[in-house]
C-alpha cells in the first residue's frame, strides 16, 4: 500500500438524499476533480425532498459528473489509474442509495478495483480530515444537519462512541419546518439564519431545548412547537409577524442547545478538540459561538465541506481502506444504517 500523500487515487460517490457528488482524491486529503449537482431548485416548489423523484435526477446526473471529474483530473484511463472506489450506502433515501451504490458496483466490476461502503455520518465526520491536516484523534465531533443532530466521540479513525442524540426532530428538521410555516423558501436553515442576524434573539422567549439536564441529548420538536404556536398567535391576532425577531430568537435556542450539549460532552470526556459537521455547520450564528470557546480546538469546515459532497466519502472509505476494509461486490444499501 502507498503513502497517503502518493499518488493514489480514490473515487468517491455520495448519493444519500437529493444531492449527486463526484469526487477524486489522492491520499488522504488532495482534492483532485468534484462536482455536484444539487437538486434542490427542483425539490423547492414541494417544500421538500420527494424520494421517486430525487432517485430519477441522480440517474440522470450521475454519467455527466464522471465523466467530467475525469476529464478535470486529467485522467486518460480511469480504469487503470483509479485505486479505490468509495460509496454512499447509508443512512439515506433508499431510492437515492440505490443509484450511488450500483454505479459503484458496475464500475468496481468493470475495472477490477476495490469497493468501500461508507456510512454517511462517517464521512461528514472525515470532511474535517480532509479539512485539517492536524486534526487527529482523539476528537468530538457534532453532526448537525437536517437528519441527524448527535455528538461522537472519535477515538480513533474507524473506533466511535456515540455519546447522544436527537430524540425527535432533528436541529436542521426543525428550521426547515418553522421556515415552512413562516413562508420562507425551501430550504428554511438558511434563510433563517441570514434574516436572524438583523433580529433581536430576545425578542421572544423561546424555550432552549434539555436546558439543565445532564444527558448528551438534544430533542427539538418542543422549540418547533413553541415557535409555531407563536407563529399562528400573532397571525390569529393579525399582528405583523416580525421575521427578523423570530428567526433570531428561534436560532438562539437551537444553537444554546447544540453549544451547551457540546460544552458537557468535553466536561465527560476530556476531549477538547471538537469538529463541526453537517450542513448546520455552515450556521452563522453556531460557527461564531463555538469559536468563542477558546479552551477548545475547534475545527469549522468551509460550507462546502459541511453539505453533501463526495470528498468526505472518498476520504473516509481511503482511510478504511488503509485499515484493510473490503466491501462485496453484493453489497447492498442500508438506509438505517448506523456505525454506533
Amino acid at each position: 500500500m502507498t503513502e497517503p500523500e502518493s499518488s493514489f487515487l480514490t473515487l468517491g460517490i455520495e448519493s444519500s438524499c437529493d444531492d449527486s457528488a463526484v469526487a477524486l482524491l489522492r491520499g488522504r486529503r488532495s482534492v483532485i476533480a468534484e462536482l455536484l449537482a444539487s437538486q434542490t431548485e427542483s425539490h423547492a416548489p414541494f417544500g421538500g425532498v420527494v424520494p421517486e423523484f430525487a432517485a430519477r435526477q441522480h440517474l440522470e446526473a450521475f454519467l455527466p459528473l464522471m465523466e467530467e471529474v475525469f476529464r478535470r483530473g486529467a485522467l486518460s484511463d480511469p480504469a487503470k489509474e483509479i485505486g479505490l472506489i468509495a460509496v454512499t450506502a447509508g443512512p439515506g433515501l433508499m431510492g437515492s442509495l440505490l443509484v450511488g451504490v450500483m454505479a459503484a458496483k458496475a464500475l468496481a466490476m468493470a475495472w477490477n478495483v476495490p469497493l468501500i461502503a461508507v456510512n454517511h455520518l462517517e464521512g461528514h465526520m472525515f470532511a474535517n480530515i480532509v479539512s485539517f491536516p492536524d486534526l487527529e484523534p482523539p476528537f468530538l465531533c457534532m453532526i448537525v444537519s437536517g437528519g441527524h443532530t448527535e455528538i461522537v466521540l472519535a477515538k480513533d479513525y474507524g473506533k466511535y462512541e456515540f455519546l447522544g442524540g436527537t430524540r425527535d426532530d432533528a436541529a436542521g428538521e426543525a428550521y426547515d419546518k418553522v421556515g415552512k410555516v413562516l413562508g420562507l423558501p425551501y430550504p428554511g436553515g438558511p434563510v433563517i439564519d441570514r434574516l436572524a442576524n438583523a433580529g433581536n434573539p430576545r425578542a421572544f422567549d423561546f424555550p432552549v431545548p434539555m436546558k439543565g439536564n445532564r444527558e448528551v441529548s438534544f430533542s427539538f420538536s418542543g422549540l418547533k412547537t413553541a415557535a409555531v404556536t407563536e407563529i399562528a398567535r400573532l397571525r390569529k391576532e393579525n399582528a405583523e409577524i416580525p421575521l427578523e425577531d423570530v428567526c433570531a430568537s428561534f436560532q438562539r435556542a437551537v444553537v444554546e442547545s447544540l453549544v451547551g450539549k457540546l460544552s458537557l460532552a468535553v466536561k465527560m470526556t476530556g476531549v477538547t478538540s471538537v469538529a463541526l459537521s453537517g450542513g448546520v455547520a455552515a450556521n452563522s450564528a453556531l460557527r461564531r459561538e463555538l469559536q468563542k470557546k477558546k479552551d477548545w480546538k475547534v475545527y469549522l469546515p468551509p460550507a462546502s465541506r459541511c453539505t453533501d459532497n463526495a470528498v468526505m466519502i472518498a476520504a473516509a472509505g481511503y482511510s478504511a481502506f488503509r485499515r484493510g476494509v473490503r466491501s462485496s461486490l453484493d453489497l447492498s444499501p442500508d438506509p438505517s444504517w448506523t456505525l454506533w
